[in-house]
C-alpha cells in the first residue's frame, strides 16, 4: 500500500513537473469547474456556503436559472448553457485523520485529472491544504474560499496582497473581539471567559487567532483558559468544570468531537447538550448561534462562498491573474442573537445592544 501511494505521489510530480494539468481539450465556450468541499452536505457551514456560491453563479451566467441550483445541490453535479459544474466532498468532518485526509485528496486528484477542470474551487481549510498542494503552480486557476485567518498559512500564496502562484482566494478574518463585545454589551458584568474548541486545523487557528487578540489587549474579557480537544467526554467534562470558574464561554468550534467509540458526534447532538448544561452565556461562531448557542459576530458562509465566484469570474471571463488577484475577505455579517439562549440564561435583549438579527 505504501508503494503505491509513494508511485502516485512520484506520478503527481511528474505531472507538476510537466506544467500542462489543465483544461486545452474542454468544450469551446462552456467551462468545467470543479468544486471540492471539505465538509459534507449537511453541515450549516456547507449549506451557507453553497447558497452563496450558486446565488452568484446563477447571477454570472455559470447557472441558467434556479432549478439548476437545485440540481447540482442535490447531484453534486450540473451541465448549464455556459458551464459543467461537479462537486465532490472530502468529509473531512468525520475523516479526522492526517491519512484518510490524504487518501480523499489523492482521490480527488484523480477525478479532477478525468474532469479536467478549467477552474477549481476549494472550500474551506482541508481543502485547501490536502488538496490545493496538489495543484499548486499547474496552469489549473485556484480560488478558496473559507480558509481560517491567514491564507497564507498552506504554502499557497506568497502574500495576500500579491499570490504569486496559481491560487487565489476568500478568507475569514474571523470576528472574535466583535464577538465577544457583543457578549460583553448583552452581559455587562462579564469579566472572564474560556474557549471551548476542538483540536481540529480549524479548531486550532479560532483558538490561536483569540489568544492573539487577548495578548494585544483587544478583548473586553480576562481569558482565563482555553481547551482544545476531540474527546466528547473530555470537551464535555472540561467544560462543566469551567463554568464554576468563568463568567461566560467562546465556543469556537464543536464539529469533529469523536464518543468513547471513536464515532463522530454531530454538531448538533453537541450543541444541544451544551446548551442543556451551561448556564453561563457565550459568544461563538455563527452556525452555532443557529444551533442554539448566545451570540456571533457572523463571518458569513454565503458571502465567502459569493466573493469566490466573483473572483473566479474575474479569472475565467475578464482574464485576471491569480498571482497578482490579491486574496480578501468580505464583509462581515450580522450581530446575531438567539432569542431562546437569551431567555434560557434570563438575558433581557433590548434595541440599544446593536443587535442587527434574531435566530431562534
Amino acid at each position: 500500500m505504501k508503494f503505491k501511494i509513494l508511485l502516485f505521489v512520484v506520478l503527481l510530480g511528474v505531472s507538476f513537473a510537466s506544467g500542462s494539468y489543465g483544461a486545452s481539450d474542454n468544450e469551446p465556450g462552456k467551462k468545467r469547474i470543479l468544486v471540492v468541499s471539505s465538509y459534507h452536505s449537511d453541515y450549516i457551514w456547507s449549506r451557507d456556503t453553497n447558497n452563496g456560491f450558486s446565488a452568484a453563479m446563477l447571477k454570472f451566467g455559470y447557472f441558467d436559472n434556479k432549478n439548476q441550483i437545485a440540481e447540482y445541490t442535490k447531484n453534486n453535479y450540473v451541465e448549464t448553457s455556459m458551464a459543467v459544474v461537479r462537486k465532490v466532498w472530502m468529509n473531512s468532518k468525520r475523516k479526522t485523520s492526517t491519512s484518510e485526509r490524504e487518501e480523499a485528496s489523492l482521490e480527488i486528484y484523480k477525478i479532477a485529472g478525468e474532469f479536467n477542470p478549467d477552474l477549481i474551487f476549494l472550500g474551506d481549510d482541508n481543502a485547501a491544504n490536502f488538496v490545493g498542494r496538489k495543484f499548486l503552480d499547474t496552469d489549473v486557476p485556484v480560488v478558496f474560499w473559507g480558509v481560517n485567518n491567514n491564507p497564507v498559512k498552506y504554502g499557497l500564496i506568497e502574500s495576500k496582497a500579491r499570490p504569486g502562484h496559481n491560487v487565489t482566494g476568500v478568507y475569514q478574518s474571523g470576528y472574535f473581539a466583535e464577538g465577544l463585545e457583543l457578549l460583553k454589551t448583552i452581559s455587562p458584568e462579564l469579566k472572564t471567559f474560556a474557549v471551548l474548541t476542538v483540536n481540529t486545523p480549524t479548531g486550532r487557528s479560532h483558538h490561536k487567532a483569540i489568544q492573539h487578540l487577548y495578548r494585544k489587549g483587544v478583548l473586553p474579557l480576562n481569558l482565563v483558559e482555553v481547551v482544545a480537544t476531540n474527546d466528547y467526554e473530555e470537551w464535555k467534562k472540561r467544560a462543566l468544570e469551567l463554568q464554576n470558574k468563568v463568567d461566560a464561554f467562546y465556543v469556537a468550534n464543536n464539529s469533529g468531537l469523536k464518543d468513547k467509540e471513536g464515532n463522530y458526534v454531530p454538531t448538533e447532538v453537541v450543541a444541544d447538550w451544551y446548551v442543556s448544561h451551561i448556564n453561563k452565556p457565550e459568544a461563538t461562531v455563527g452556525t452555532l448561534a443557529k444551533q442554539g448557542l448566545l451570540c456571533a459576530a457572523i463571518d458569513a458562509g454565503y458571502n465567502q462562498g459569493y466573493e469566490a465566484v466573483i473572483m473566479a469570474h474575474d479569472i475565467l471571463a475578464n482574464g485576471a491573474n491569480p498571482a497578482t488577484y490579491a486574496a480578501r475577505s468580505p464583509k462581515r455579517g450580522p450581530l446575531i442573537v438567539n432569542k431562546r439562549r437569551a431567555e434560557m440564561l434570563g438575558i433581557t435583549l433590548t434595541e440599544e445592544m446593536g443587535i442587527e438579527e434574531y435566530v431562534d
